[in-house]
Formats: structure tokens, sequence, C-alpha cells
């Protein structure tokens, strides 16, 4: 089997010309964003996405502790740099504008309830693992059906112990690949969040030993893994996790209480050349 690559446009010396044209000029055609007229950066200077959200929302925020009458007001029509007395400023006005509910004892016992195998203490899993890498440019298309005709191999009843470690020798795109994809012991907290919350977190997560039935998917790519020895852990009871689950309910709380303040300004705003419809603000993250 052959692993899809990225097509690699250009041979990578910055002397060369075989890479395409120079984007500067379609950088400089880019609008300007702007906050109620206020523009966010220089024109011609438009920077990354993220950023522009961030610079955004702090203008946004400005501009609300200036109708507040907590700021100055700012007489250019650039967006200025906040000092740390002016994010003071606006957290404090966040903080007294934003209410959230905290968290009831009905709602933290529900929480337990529905999600146990989160909270288990001192399990862990011997595994091996495939990893197909999601890279610039590569087909994703491609990559899935390339993973998912190994994990249909693998699954087969009359898979051979050997392929697992044959195959991930062959497709692997981890230095693990060299030991038959052998990650060793790991616990919640030595993978992937998604990895962690597939293999540990969900109820579904003791399924058994073996080649786990589907693909999943972190952030490096898709993974096929195989458990080859588990150790239980220990299931703590609702009392010793209990100001865990209300600390934890509590910033959920005050997330979705954010995200509504700050959509209510995008609404209330001229918002030109970015699209906020969705986006967290730094004060929800």
């Amino acid at each position: 089997m052959s692993t899809p690559t990225s097509t690699v446009t250009g041979c990578g010396s910055s002397s060369c010309q075989c890479a395409g044209p120079d984007m500067s000029s379609s950088q400089a055609a880019l609008p300007t964003a702007a906050v109620n007229g206020i523009e966010l950066h220089p024109p011609g200077q438009r920077p990354d996405i993220a950023t522009l959200r961030e610079l955004a929302y702090a203008e946004l925020l400005r501009q609300q502790a200036v109708v507040k009458g907590l700021l100055p007001r700012h007489k250019e029509l650039t967006a200025p740099e906040l000092g740390e007395s002016e994010r003071q400023v606006i957290e404090a006005m966040a903080d007294a504008e934003v209410q959230s509910p905290q968290p009831n004892e009905d709602e933290c016992q529900r929480y337990f309830e529905a999600n146990k195998p989160q909270f288990m203490v001192g399990q862990a899993l011997h595994v091996r693992h495939i990893l197909f890498a999601v890279t610039p440019g590569v087909n994703v298309h491609a990559l899935t059906v390339h993973a998912e005709k190994a994990l249909l191999e693998l699954t087969r009843n009359d898979a051979s112990p050997e392929r697992f470690a044959q195959l991930a020798a062959e497709l692997s795109n981890c230095p693990t690949s060299t030991q038959g994809g052998d990650l060793g012991w790991i616990g919640p907290d030595d993978c992937a969040p998604e990895l962690a919350n597939e293999l540990f977190h969900q109820k579904h997560a003791q399924w058994g030993m073996g080649v786990h039935p589907r693909l999943i998917h972190t952030r490096f790519g898709f993974h096929i893994i195989e458990v080859l020895e588990r150790r239980a852990g220990k299931q703590p009871t609702y009392a010793e996790v209990h100001e865990r689950i209300k600390a934890l309910l509590a910033i959920q709380s005050r997330a979705r209480a954010l995200h509504q303040y700050m959509s209510l300004l995008v609404g209330e705003a001229l918002v030109e050349g970015i699209d906020l419809e969705g986006a967290d603000s730094p004060l929800v993250q």
C-alpha cells in the first residue's frame, strides 16, 4: 500500500520563483477590517484570522467600556493597543455585566452519573497505533479511505496477530512505526485530548481488548488503535469529585454567558472585513 502524500509546489528555495507568484499583491487587496468605523490594522497589513478576531473582540469591548464611561474616547480611526490598565477595566466591566448561574446539586449529580468514566483514577491502557497524519495539502478523503482499508483488514476474523505491526511499519507516520506502533502504557493525561476522550472518558471506552472498531480522529490525523492490556483503575464516589464537578460546571456556565454577551455586542456593531459569527472571543476561551 502507498500512503497518499501532500503535493509540494516549488523547490523550497527562497531565491527560486517556481513556487508561484508573490502573494504580497493579494494581501494588499484584502479588505481592511473595522469595528464601527475603527480600523483594526493598517491597510495592506491584514493579520491572520485568529489575530484579527482577537483584535475585533478587544475593540468591541473597548468601545463598550467607552459607552459606559469607563474609558476615554479614542480620537484616531485606528484601534489603539490596549495597555494593562485598560484590560483590567474591560475585565471588571465584563465581570459586572455578565451574570452566570451557579450549578445546583441536581446538575452536579446528573453530570457525575453521565460522565463517570471521566473521573476514573489510575486507569491505563497498553496500546499500539497506526497514524495516518493529516498534513498541509494532503487529500483527506483519499487518506481516510486508505486508513479505512487498513482498519478493515485488521478487524477481519482471519487477520494474523503480526499484521498490525507490519502495517504500522509500512503506513504509520509516527516514530513508533519502528516498534510496530507500540505506545506502551498510557493514561488519559498522556495522549491527545481527542484520543483520551475516546479511549477513557466515553461510556463505550470499556469496549474491551483488540483493535478499536473505528478510526479515531485527532489533531494529528487518523489513528487505528489496538488495546493490548488494560488496568481498570478506581471509580471515585460522587462526594470525592463533587467540588471538581461544581467548578467545571461553573466554568461552562460562565463561558456560555460570555459567549452570549459577545454575540450581543457583535449584533449591535457594524463589523466590516471579518466574520465573527460563531467565533469564540478570548474572554470565552
